[in-house]
């Protein structure tokens, strides 16, 4: 049960006031300036974007999706939805957050200090982790690995003590389970 109180005698759920992380899929035509349109909507009204992927989904009618990762109280994400929707190349906006059950996943590179007795060490660990190693020197490795935001993040922490020496992460994209289209 959510706690609510009462203001001008409207009902507010609290939950609508906390900023919450949420991720917004968006369906739009390729065109020129359409993803400029999308984060001036955010820039414009002081929204944070924290993760941002763009691709190209059907070739043939140039359609692509992007996805977006901000924090904000629910209301601020129904308000920031609403803008979206009535930009013109937007075709559809998701909140896969608040929709139900959806598949989110992130990728991570790092190139990692490996040298002597931790080479054997640093392999079993990117080995706990499913990491691909893609790379690999006498004095470093590159491990790529893609998963969900939080086990990115402990991949990074788990090799921190053996020295990055340079990481590249992508944005998070995501989509909802289930049998139906976007």
């Amino acid at each position: 049960m959510t706690a609510t109180t009462e203001k001008k005698d409207k009902v507010v759920n609290k939950e609508d006031t906390q900023s919450q992380r949420h991720v917004l899929s968006l369906v739009l035509d390729n065109e020129a300036g359409a993803l400029g349109r999308v984060v001036g909507l955010f820039s414009s009204r002081g929204y944070n974007i924290h993760s941002l992927t763009v691709a190209e989904i059907d070739p043939i009618n140039h359609i692509s999706r992007i996805t977006i990762t901000t924090s904000a109280p629910l209301h601020v994400i129904e308000h920031i939805m609403a803008l979206l929707q009535r930009l013109i190349p937007v075709r559809k906006v998701r909140d896969l957050t608040t929709e139900g059950p959806h598949v989110e996943r992130g990728l991570i590179l790092i190139k990692v200090s490996a040298k002597g007795d931790n080479r054997q060490e640093i392999i079993h660990l990117a080995d706990q982790y499913e990491a691909l190693q893609v790379d690999s020197t006498d004095k470093s490795f590159i491990f790529q690995l893609t998963d969900i935001p939080s086990k990115l993040n402990e991949f990074a922490d788990v090799l921190a003590p053996y020295g990055i020496i340079e990481m590249s992460r992508t944005g998070i994209t995501g989509m909802a389970r289930g049998s139906e289209a976007f």
